[in-house]
């Protein structure tokens, strides 16, 4: 028997084989809306191409240097997928790029999203994307393209992976952290939303001890259910920091506190000579973490190098200037306040006093 005696008498289609074209092509025009929402100086174009377009000159720059970024939400994601809750899981994808550029002083000017999954969703695909765009309009910077993957075989049921790709600019010249940090200057800590986008591997470790299920209360957010508050997305710090720099606040770093916590990222942006000490009685530290900490008897340095523990970003600041850093934070929103001072490295990087009120 000859071998194409043996192949489907109608012949496969690749749709038969699990990708839809089609819904693909419907998501691409469902997402146009909330893509053309997110234009700005530098950024006009549609999406479709083979390639997104962004004129720097156009965005004002007259001698840049670009700044990349790339990261994901990790296992975050599965409470979005567990609950169909998928409305603000794009807002943690671009604020894990774009609080990553501003912290080198940079601006974030356009963001591209990686969507992968085992059978398309064109409802859930729009709700993501436009997360993502809510996202970039926060964060100032132009949603110029992205990919769609529907890979069968790779996801299973109605997961799915999300990964982000941000450019930002600064001038030349400009980029943190300044060379003239020093020994005395001080650490003000802007607020966290809560736990972000990192830890969540030992988050939902909590909530399987707990008992608890995503759709009870929350136990320390009144009014929510479980899976809502710990889907509470990562703040975004770009237009308050950029508008700091701005002002000339005498900014000489920024520590975004992502996975590794206040031991591994801090010492990122300070030179070998110089000590972090942080005054952990002065910060305010949201309920999750009380609560993640109590349920996974967690120890408080694990705490300190897993989480943010209410930290979203870390500021080093000339000494005369903190108190109006503080202030000019304060009128755009944000929860800032002064928790440490930089120090002579005599051994650690990062060295704390006080404890945590968890």
């Amino acid at each position: 028997m000859s071998d194409q005696q043996n192949l489907p008498s109608n012949g496969l289609s690749y749709k038969q084989a699990g990708v839809d074209i089609d819904a693909g092509n419907a998501l691409v025009e469902a997402i146009k809306p909330a893509v053309r929402s997110t234009r700005r100086p530098g950024a006009d174009g549609e999406i479709g191409g083979f390639g997104g377009l962004f004129d720097l000159k156009a965005a004002g720059f007259n001698d840049p240097i670009l700044v990349a970024a790339n990261d994901g939400v990790g296992t975050k994601l599965k409470i979005a997928i567990d609950t169909g809750k998928h409305s603000t899981i794009g807002i943690d994808l671009v604020a894990m790029c774009v609080n990553d550029i501003v912290v080198q002083g940079a601006e974030p000017l356009f963001f591209l999203d990686y969507f992968a999954t085992g059978k398309l969703d064109v409802t859930a695909g729009t709700a993501i994307v436009e997360g993502i765009a809510e996202g970039c309009r926060i964060a100032g910077c132009a949603l110029i393209g992205g990919e769609t993957a529907e890979m069968p075989g790779m996801y299973q049921g109605h997961d799915y992976d999300l990964a982000g790709f941000a450019v930002g600019a600064a001038e030349r010249g400009t980029l943190l952290p300044r060379n003239d940090i020093k020994a005395g200057d001080t650490l003000v800590a802007i607020a966290s939303s809560g736990v972000h986008s990192n830890g969540y591997s030992l988050v939902r470790r909590i909530v399987d001890i707990s008992g608890l299920d995503w759709y009870m209360p929350a136990p320390f957010a009144e009014g929510q259910e479980l899976s809502e508050a710990l889907l509470t997305p990562t703040r975004i710090y770009v237009k308050p920091i950029l508008a700091a720099l701005k002002a000339g606040l005498g900014i000489k770093a920024l520590a975004h506190i992502t996975g590794g916590g206040f031991i591994d990222n801090i010492p990122r942006v300070l030179p070998e000579t110089l000590a972090a000490h942080i005054n952990l009685s002065a910060i305010t530290v949201p309920k999750v973490f009380g609560w993640l900490a109590k349920v996974g008897g967690i120890e408080e340095r694990e705490m300190l190098r897993t989480f943010n523990c209410g930290v979203g970003m870390l500021v080093a600041v000339e000494a005369a200037d903190a108190e109006a850093l503080v202030a000019q934070l304060t009128a755009a929103g944000e929860t800032a306040s002064v928790i440490g001072t930089l120090t002579e490295r005599t051994g650690e990087p990062v060295t704390f006093e006080g404890a945590l009120a968890l």
